[in-house]
């Protein structure tokens, strides 16, 4: 297996120059260019057929804004903007039309398993690439100073975010895995307690879960901290967190990949563990707790 593969297509596009200038302009923008670059990030496909006077009706803004939008990343005209779209796209997409294409002609060198492992490496180090120790740090900080840290993973997230509520369980004040098998209803109800002090950890990756979203939002209005575990700066996640930690989540078959994402859960557990010479006791303590349930070999 080679290490020269092309990334997916979503995460190609995303890291791309416009991507980038897009994110940028999402993050730091104004209201109504925030709106226009939101939907490009959102809808980059469709940004590219759309005439100028669809485009407005679907950023709820007028023409001249797009047409000034265009203009202020670097695009003498809408038109040059969005072949630089279609351009961008086109480039980002060419190694999944390959993918495609071989599977269709049954000439694919890889295997099923083989394209798949071939997914989890690009992911791991799209993951890797994309969250600094620092980023680390300050949520490992957030968290292990929350009065209660509530963890949200609706449909396939919920075992990933049950993973991580049983890793943070022994070195945080209070941790509560919202969802389970109650699903939503249950969510909800834990969510009746969440105030100033607290962190919700709300994970949420394709197909993205409007209820992640509805609480992530309630959160907020609470005044508690959100933390985004999620795979890409378009994620819908990402403007309603405080602090966003990404796990490229490309799969060529699979809705999600959730490899990246165990490595972030780790990643973060670590950076918290190691924080803290406190840690070193509740971890002795732990051992103390359930040594006698353990197989000694």
């Amino acid at each position: 297996m080679t290490s020269g593969k092309s990334v997916p297509a979503d995460v190609a596009f995303v890291q791309s120059a416009l991507g980038k200038v897009l994110a940028t302009v999402r993050a730091q923008g104004s209201a109504s260019h925030r709106s226009i670059a939101d939907y490009l990030m959102r809808n980059p496909m469709r940004g590219t057929a759309l005439k100028i006077e669809e485009m407005a009706d679907g950023c709820q803004v007028s023409t001249a804004t797009i047409s000034r939008f265009a203009r202020d990343i670097g695009f003498a005209s809408y038109g040059a903007m969005r072949s630089a779209l279609a351009e961008t796209l086109h480039t980002a997409m060419q190694p999944v039309e390959k993918l495609r294409t071989s599977i269709a002609r049954r000439k694919e060198a890889l295997s099923p398993g083989e394209t798949s492992m071939e997914y989890a490496r690009v992911n791991l180090a799209a993951a890797q690439d994309a969250n600094s120790q620092q980023v680390l740090d300050m949520v490992a900080r957030q968290i292990s100073g929350a009065r209660t840290v509530y963890v949200l993973g609706m449909g396939m997230s919920s075992s990933l975010a049950a993973m991580l509520a049983l890793h943070l369980q022994p070195f945080c004040q209070h941790v509560v895995e919202m969802a389970g098998p109650g699903g939503a209803e249950v969510a909800a109800g834990h969510l009746v307690h969440i105030g100033r002090g607290d962190v919700l950890v709300a994970l949420s990756f394709p197909r993205y879960s409007a209820d992640t979203m509805r609480f992530a939002q309630f959160a907020r209005d609470h005044k508690a901290r959100v933390v985004a575990i999620t795979d890409v700066p378009s994620a819908p996640m990402v403007a309603l967190a405080d602090q966003v930690l990404y796990a490229s989540s490309a799969h060529g078959v699979l809705p999600s990949s959730g490899v990246a994402t165990v490595a972030v859960i780790e990643a973060l557990v670590v950076s918290l563990m190691v924080s803290s010479k406190a840690n070193v006791k509740k971890a002795a303590r732990l051992t103390e707790v359930i040594g006698e349930y353990l197989v000694n070999v």
